[in-house]
């Protein structure tokens, strides 16, 4: 069902990175940059963050592999809203869109906002690709284990055995020092990010 209207309940944003900023900093240090960015969001809060993990890029190209993760909001947020915001936050990290599937210093996008079920206009809701990516259900497995496709009522083990053959492996924990977003001054260390992940303490 179409809906413009404010979503309410838990949103999860796919937020993945190949490339490095022209600041300098490193695809994984982007990705934590990103949840930050995520969390001064208004209206939501971050409750969950997935483990990163590398995976090769989808389809097979040339490029460098992905940083990838998920990270779960709860709240409520209109989904062109949202989406534009997203769109603001890559280009604050330097993404500029030039042909699909390109690299690209960082990829935000929304996979679920509760049950909503949304064709048209953009966003479509759920994403229409996450199923078919391991790179996304492995994630949003970490941050919402219970999670149902809302169009075929499916579990995520469900659509596991389909991306079986694409590579991907979790990432050490992360150990670095604070990173810091050079515009606004918006801090989250390794620490803080452990503490949201499922199943891994800090």
């Amino acid at each position: 069902m179409l809906q413009s209207a404010p979503i309410s309940g838990d949103i999860t944003i796919a937020v993945g990175a190949n490339l490095p900023r022209e600041s300098g900093e490193t695809a994984a240090e982007t990705c934590q940059w990103a949840v930050g960015q995520l969390a001064c969001l208004p209206g939501l809060s971050v409750v969950a963050v997935s483990r990163w993990y590398e995976s090769a890029p989808v389809p097979p190209s040339g490029q460098p592999p992905y940083v990838n993760g998920v990270v779960r909001l709860s709240g409520w947020a209109d989904p062109a809203w949202l989406l534009a915001r997203l769109h603001e936050i890559e280009a604050a990290a330097g993404r500029r869109r030039t042909v699909a599937n390109a690299a690209r210093p960082l990829d935000l996008d929304i996979i679920t906002m509760g049950d909503l079920v949304r064709a048209s206009p953009d966003p479509v809701v759920p994403h229409p690709r996450a199923t078919g990516r391991a790179f996304v259900l492995l994630p949003l497995r970490d941050v919402m284990p219970d999670w149902r496709d809302p169009v075929t009522g499916c579990c995520i083990d469900t659509f596991l055995p389909g991306v079986a053959g694409q590579e991907i492996t979790p990432m050490p924990a992360r150990t670095e020092c604070l990173h810091q977003d050079r515009a606004g001054g918006n801090k989250v260390n390794s620490d803080q990010h452990n503490q949201l992940i499922t199943g891994v303490q800090a």
